[in-house]
């Protein structure tokens, strides 16, 4: 079973950085973005509709690129949780965390019995690649690879960041930024005192026990911004933004050649 060398790195208090995406799914994505520099992609099924068979693709086209493949899934449910990691997913985020038992369920979705309740699909799901070995050692090499991201997003996750950081099993403590907002009553508002009291709350809970602060950067300055305050793992851009930005910046300057 292929190894996330994300995981140990990150445990170590080391970085990662990635991109996130929402529309492009096409065989060559994983291989463009990996020569960009992307580390992960972190690929969304909560928002943009697309299912399993999707999925199970583009982590197929991850294989061999060094690029470790992870996925927001729609819910914490097991379903969607073990499916996931059973198509080759090595990390899931789970939206809307906002208890330690909520997260603690999740952690029990991705762990072989007994440490938790992960159902068996050895050599008939792309997780291991189909390949031959001892159960054992691949419950083990399951447990060494598989990340578990809990996205806090809302007022009450925030009241219990701690102890959803605190929670074993549980790596990588993402701040959903822009609904956390909607969720103080303070929609955007993201320079309120507010909001930058919530972010350094999950940055200290994470350094409290060790877990890394998460973050999707929509620009340099809040890539900048957000590796100084101390997030580690830092998803830059989304695939339709970094897209759309590029483009309209083209048309603007030919445009510019015609006014001239």
């Amino acid at each position: 079973m292929r190894p996330n060398p994300l995981k140990p790195r990150l445990a170590a208090g080391g970085c990662a950085f990635g991109t996130m995406t929402f529309e492009f799914f096409t065989p060559g994505y994983p291989a463009i973005c990996r020569a960009a520099g992307a580390e992960f992609i972190l690929y969304d099924m909560e928002h943009s509709g697309v299912g399993f068979e999707t999925m199970k693709a583009q982590f197929a086209f991850c294989r061999g690129l060094d690029l470790v493949p992870l996925v927001r899934v729609p819910s914490g449910d097991y379903h969607h949780v073990a499916r996931a990691l059973d198509i080759g997913a090595m990390g899931i985020m789970v939206p809307m965390v906002e208890t330690a038992e909520q997260a603690q369920a999740i952690v029990d979705c991705t762990r072989y019995p007994p440490a938790g309740r992960r159902g068996a699909a050895f050599g008939v799901a792309g997780h291991d690649d189909y390949a031959d070995g001892a159960v054992t050692d691949k419950i083990a090499e399951a447990h060494a690879r598989t990340m578990v991201i809990a996205l806090v997003e809302t007022a009450k996750g925030i009241e219990n960041v701690d102890a959803i950081a605190a929670v074993d099993g549980v790596d990588v403590v993402w701040l959903g930024h822009f609904d956390l907002t909607n969720f103080l009553g303070i929609p955007a508002q993201f320079d309120h005192p507010i909001f930058h009291a919530a972010v350094d709350r999950l940055v200290e809970a994470c350094a409290a026990h060790g877990k890394t602060p998460g973050f999707l950067a929509g620009d340099e300055k809040w890539a900048r911004d957000f590796r100084a305050k101390g997030f580690r793992m830092i998803a830059y851009g989304v695939d339709t933004l970094l897209m759309q930005s590029a483009l309209a910046e083209g048309i603007r300057l030919l445009r510019g050649t015609v006014e001239e």
